[in-house]
């Protein structure tokens, strides 16, 4: 049964939805961007149905000035409070859960990953983790994809014969092209956002499995920084698993990812 509940949060009220089961092992889903509690075309919604059809108990909710939810919207960086009420709203109206999975897409999995630790999770799956910084004077301006997501774009574009005769034929602006080139061959520096994942993930104890749909930009920019000698520690530990998924979805929307997202959160609460 599916059925809408509130709790608190520094003083305001948050709005949750729980879909309940009988299993030990329950879900929590915390959402990424602005997104409401539903996501990106109600796929979250999606996951809790299916999830809850499998008897674990799945809690979903709007975080603070966002969605149905009261209060001012902070964004994932200063989401610490909302994810450790949630843990607290969902265990007490589940008190039979003895084992939580946290699931976050994009900052969602970002949040999750530096706010986990004094908070009850006992396992995180970390999709698309989010390590691009945005200017502060200007958080609404559109961010631009890094180097590696624009090496990965044009690679894909070579291997394209259509885009050969385009270039021959002047389908193609030149101008925007070496624009594109010049971007694509840019040395990255990883960001303090990356820095930070990075500490959060070496100093964590719990279960971490990451996955990515490997074309997505979001992704691209993340695998960037792991591959750097920033992510040393991380990729040695037991703990933390990489997992990697041949699509562009940055939400799972197409068919297979959605099936291969599914796969790798029932592992997580099947351990």
């Amino acid at each position: 049964m599916r059925q809408m509940t509130d709790f608190d949060c520094a003083g305001d009220l948050l709005v949750g939805t729980l879909d309940e089961g009988a299993a030990k092992t329950g879900l929590l889903i915390v959402s990424g961007g602005n997104e409401i509690r539903s996501g990106a075309y109600a796929g979250q919604a999606a996951l809790a149905r299916h999830f809850a059809g499998q008897g674990n108990p799945v809690f979903r909710y709007d975080r603070r000035g966002v969605g149905d939810s009261e209060g001012r919207n902070g964004g994932f960086e200063r989401s610490a409070d909302d994810i450790a009420a949630a843990v607290s709203a969902f265990r007490a109206h589940v008190p039979h859960m003895e084992r939580l999975v946290a699931f976050g897409n994009c900052d969602a999995a970002t949040a999750l990953a530096l706010y986990h630790e004094p908070v009850r999770i006992d396992s995180l799956v970390l999709a698309n983790p989010w390590i691009i910084e945005t200017s502060n004077a200007e958080p609404n301006a559109p961010t631009q994809p890094n180097a590696s997501a624009v090496r990965a774009r044009y690679l894909a574009r070579l291997r394209n014969p259509r885009s050969l005769i385009d270039l021959l034929t002047g389908k193609i602006d030149l101008k925007k092209l070496a624009g594109g080139l010049a971007r694509a061959v840019q040395k990255e520096e990883p960001t303090g956002l990356a820095s930070r994942l990075a500490s959060a993930l070496a100093a964590s104890n719990v279960p971490v499995r990451i996955v990515v749909a490997e074309r997505d930009t979001t992704a691209l920019a993340f695998l960037s920084a792991y591959r750097d000698q920033l992510f040393d520690k991380v990729r040695g530990r037991d703990n933390v698993s990489l997992s990697r998924c041949d699509s562009a979805s940055h939400s799972f929307a197409d068919k297979d990812s959605k099936t291969w997202l599914i796969r790798a959160i029932d592992d997580a609460l099947s351990d």
